[in-house]
């Protein structure tokens, strides 16, 4: 029996992690309950951005992924979605905002309304930081689809250096976030062992027609559009590695066919916050979810 917390007769699932992970994990369960030291969490949010794939392949999904940078001091070297920590300016209520209203948000996401705007904002700032997709437009019905002029670049520079915010930015181009465009699909904690810890959201959206997402993002090693049944395989054949957020959104994705990703999108789901825990069986460690 696997040493753990939680009820043994709750249906649990367990995954296998990279050893930096079970070694704080091993670590974690060798070490008194009262002498364990719990990072408090930082909010964060990432995003799936998802296309139709080439035509004449079984599942046309395609999902944007990123490998982490190994210099990364999170999930180095690991699979993951364009994403990051919140920034202290992404509350602000002068975001141009066009799409369900912070106050709908607050209720979607389980927040006050102060941090929907923070997530929510964070979610498209960071997608465009990381990738250069910009999940905005001049009003509520269109996206910006041209962001070939050099000064986008420039852009994403100024956000990256936080010498201005996205709100600045949004302004300045006379653009509104469309939060419309986002849907909630999960959250995840990072587990307690942890040192370094992330309460995160997880949003998908359709890849605005006319963008293009680029691999320049300093975070990543290697960024590209894959199917989820094609990230599944690189997992099991050893050739990527995924915390299980990622490996679970991914299932969850492989469930999609092309033909529903509109409706997909557009239907809500309850998401309740999921915890990992460490547990260990014969030296080997791996994390717990209920399922």
């Amino acid at each position: 029996m696997a040493q753990g917390e939680g009820s043994a007769e709750q249906a649990y699932r367990d995954f296998a992690v990279p050893e930096p992970v079970a070694e704080a994990g091993r670590a974690w369960l060798a070490t008194p309950r009262d002498r364990r030291t719990v990072a408090e969490p930082r909010r964060s949010a990432t995003v799936m951005l998802l296309r139709e794939g080439p035509s004449g392949v079984a599942r046309k999904l395609e999902v944007f992924v990123l490998r982490r940078a190994g210099s990364m001091a999170f999930a180095a070297g690991m699979l993951a979605f364009p994403g990051g920590g919140v920034d202290a300016r992404d509350a602000e209520r002068s975001v141009p905002w066009a799409g369900p209203s912070a106050q709908e948000w607050s209720g979607r996401l389980g927040t006050d309304e102060e941090g929907a705007r923070e997530l929510v904002t964070a979610a498209a700032r960071e997608v465009f930081e990381e990738c250069g997709v910009l999940l905005a437009g001049p009003d509520a019905g269109e996206v910006v689809a041209d962001l070939r002029d050099p000064v986008w670049r420039q852009e994403r520079a100024a956000l990256l250096d936080r010498s201005q915010s996205f709100a600045e930015l949004l302004a300045r181009h006379g653009l509104v976030l469309r939060t419309d465009l986002l849907s909630l699909r999960g959250r995840w904690i990072t587990p307690e062992c942890e040192p370094r810890r992330y309460d995160t959201f997880f949003f998908a959206a359709r890849m605005p027609r006319g963008q293009r997402a680029d691999d320049e993002s300093t975070e990543a090693e290697v960024a590209s559009w894959r199917s989820p049944a094609q990230i599944l395989e690189g997992q099991r054949a050893g050739r990527d590695v995924m915390l299980p957020p990622t490996q679970v959104m991914v299932e969850e994705l492989a469930q999609v066919e092309d033909v529903t990703l509109d409706s997909w999108l557009g239907r809500p789901v309850e998401v309740r916050p999921v915890l990992p825990v460490p547990v260990e069986d014969g030296g080997a460690v791996a994390m717990r979810i209920p399922r």
